[in-house]
């Protein structure tokens, strides 16, 4: 069975771009098309750089174009928590994600359905509360726009009554992402970077002070530096260890029919964008037509019809009630890492990498292209720490096998929860 999302059915038609079969040189080559690569290539086009992006299928077509559309600055951890990981200006950083991308959408005119309408963190039961509260305060202390929201407010904002409280993040909003990531595609080409869809690339080598990247033709693209923005679709034969930093963990989605004024004027009638605090919890937001989309963890294995989108389903219906039509199912890879960190590495000179964004991709892939940037342009520091090696985890491929016993053990400690 074919899925398709509610983001493809709704983008314009995919920019043509040519595909590249000819050997080509230039300073900084990135692979991968999606936020990272694409903003990446932009601000380095901005500078003056010569780049160019190599991307195997079309801008947008990975996780960038598949995801919940969600603007969530931060990262997973509290920012108390990142002063002490990684210092002030790592958590400044995290803090200001959201702000490059509406920033960057509001100086190009980027035709991305953006709304900087917030964003909640919703906890449904009372063991979640004094943790979602510590992070809100947390945020507060250092200027963020936030506020707490009761039992009453939550009803107001969601629409739904199973929730404890939350905090609303008023930094955050959301974009339409495959209109987003075709955008900054077609914004990096007209800044002067030379974008190729459609081709893929077999090999990666440094040889005689250069990187050699080899395409399927033979060609050979050659360049000082290299940025790999592939994230969890890395191909094996680029790098192994890159393809065993993360679990590449799959979320289902779901969106509905459109739904009436009456539902409209109940469910997320500010267009609030919203994520739970359970450990394997959901994430919904309106969608494109005035549809309610609903995504959270899905099995391992790639779902083939219907019934295995049954789990998101009964989610949506357990926070929603039933009655919804489902016109869209699809799904994508989330880089997931075991301390729900993410890895900015340079395992060999001039290579740079970042992988495991853990569910905060929109933002931080945005913001982390123009920082790559800056590095490489301009010769700044990387606002987080950049390792020298890519650490690969232990017994990676059994990561079906043990990554499916943790979603049930977790769905387990959510259920006994109170």
């Amino acid at each position: 069975m074919r899925f398709q999302s509610i983001w493809a059915a709704t983008a314009p038609e995919v920019p043509e771009f040519p595909s590249l079969s000819d050997s080509l040189q230039t300073d900084v080559l990135v692979i991968g098309g999606g936020f990272q690569g694409l903003s990446t290539a932009l601000h380095l086009a901005e500078a003056g750089v010569d780049v160019a992006l190599l991307e195997a299928q079309e801008p947008g077509f990975g996780a960038s174009g598949r995801n919940g559309g969600q603007v969530i600055p931060g990262l997973k951890d509290d920012p108390d928590a990142m002063d002490r990981l990684w210092g002030e200006a790592a958590t400044d950083f995290a803090g200001s994600t959201a702000d490059v991308l509406f920033d960057l959408v509001e100086r190009l005119g980027l035709d991305c359905e953006a709304s900087r309408s917030g964003w909640i963190q919703a906890g449904a039961k009372q063991v979640h509360l004094a943790g979602l509260q510590s992070r809100m305060r947390q945020w507060e202390a250092r200027g963020a726009p936030v506020a707490w929201l009761d039992p009453a407010a939550m009803l107001r904002e969601t629409g739904s009554d199973i929730f404890a409280g939350g905090w609303i993040d008023r930094r955050a909003g959301k974009v339409h992402p495959l209109k987003y990531a075709r955008a900054l595609a077609r914004a990096a080409e007209a800044a002067g970077a030379k974008i190729f869809a459609q081709t893929p690339v077999v090999g990666l080598k440094r040889a005689d002070g250069k990187w050699r990247a080899t395409l399927p033709s033979g060609a050979v693209v050659s360049a000082e530096r290299v940025v790999l923005a592939t994230n969890v679709y890395t191909p094996r034969g680029l790098s192994r260890d890159v393809k065993r930093a993360t679990v590449p963990a799959n979320s289902f989605q779901i969106a509905t029919k459109p739904l009436s004024r009456a539902q409209l004027d109940r469910i997320l009638p500010n267009g609030v964008v919203v994520s739970e605090a359970r450990r394997v919890g959901t994430y919904f937001r309106i969608g494109p037509g005035n549809r309610l989309m609903l995504g959270g963890r899905g099995q391992f294995s790639d779902p083939t019809h219907a019934e295995d989108f049954r789990r998101i389903v009964a989610e949506l219906n357990a926070i929603f009630g039933t009655g919804f039509d489902i016109e869209y199912r699809w799904f994508g890879r989330v880089g997931m890492t075991a301390d729900h960190r993410i890895r900015v590495c340079e395992p060999a000179p001039r290579l740079m990498l970042a992988t495991g964004f853990n569910g905060r991709g929109v933002a931080l892939a945005t913001a982390l292209g123009k920082a790559f940037a800056a590095h490489l342009a301009l010769g700044t520091d990387m606002p987080v720490p950049v390792s020298r090696s890519v650490k690969a985890m232990p017994f990676h491929a059994l990561h079906p096998l043990y990554g499916t016993l943790a979603i049930h053990y977790y769905r387990m400690r959510d259920h006994l929860d109170r």
